[in-house]
């Protein structure tokens, strides 16, 4: 089916409402975050395969800020331990309908996947089962940063030995020649995939006040701080980054 291209932000806005996940994001994610996100594809698929080294048999895996499920089907295709099940967590309504639509069709093309639960809410008041993995794939940077630590020290205390968490942000870097390079280069990425300047302008102003990066030392010194024994970056695509935190 081929998915509709993000044109949210193509025309002059009077006035930029703040980023939200709604009706409108949900029809064009599949293409704004393929478009937006350097190495997306390759952390998702990869994401899979590093569940499938952490599952152990008879726990739950955690897709948490699951949007359309993307991540959710990764683990369903990678991880065979048994007796493992998938719950998907998402605040947005809009995003959780047509993630149940996505999951509904990979049942169809695929057998003996993992049972999946898709749950409407909110992912800091979830009460976790045993988990082995636990996925954050640029969901931690829309948490308010107060917030983080305690989310991360339960995500913890649910792990059982052997398991993981799968953490993926944007990172803010530390040096300010670092950060305007790299924010240059993902201007041109998004230029590249076709954005116009008034569209990254654009959706830079709706999404700044809702997401807040941390530097790879925060994300390190707080994964520390909630009990994790582990931080190891395993993907980073310009300011794009994925880590594995071990109890």
């Amino acid at each position: 089916m081929r998915q509709p291209p993000d044109r949210l932000f193509a025309q002059p806005l009077a006035e930029v409402p703040d980023f939200a996940f709604n009706e409108d994001v949900a029809r064009v994610f599949p293409d704004m975050i393929k478009r937006s996100v350097p190495g997306y594809p390759t952390i998702v698929e990869n994401l899979g395969v590093l569940a499938a080294q952490f599952a152990q048999p008879h726990t739950t895996l955690y897709d948490l800020g699951s949007s359309l499920g993307a991540v959710t089907q990764a683990l369903r295709r990678h991880v065979r331990s048994e007796g493992c099940d998938v719950v998907a967590v998402d605040n947005a309504q809009a995003m959780v309908e047509r993630c149940r639509e996505y999951l509904n069709a990979q049942n169809s093309m695929f057998q003996e996947l993992l049972p999946v639960q898709v749950v409407e809410g909110d992912i800091l008041k979830l009460n976790f089962k045993p988990a082995s993995v636990v996925a954050l794939n640029f969901t931690l940077q829309f948490i308010a940063p107060e917030q983080r630590l305690a989310l991360l020290t339960r995500i913890r205390q649910a792990l059982v030995p052997g398991g993981a968490l799968i953490l993926s942000e944007k990172l803010r870097f530390e040096q300010a020649g670092d950060q305007a390079l790299l924010t240059d280069l993902h201007i041109a990425f998004k230029r590249a995939n076709g954005y116009s300047d008034l569209e990254i302008a654009q959706k830079r102003s709706a999404i700044e006040n809702v997401m807040k990066p941390d530097s790879l030392t925060e994300h390190r010194e707080r994964l520390l701080a909630a009990g994790f024994s582990q931080v190891v970056p395993w993907f980073q695509c310009l300011n794009f980054a994925s880590m594995i935190a071990l109890p």
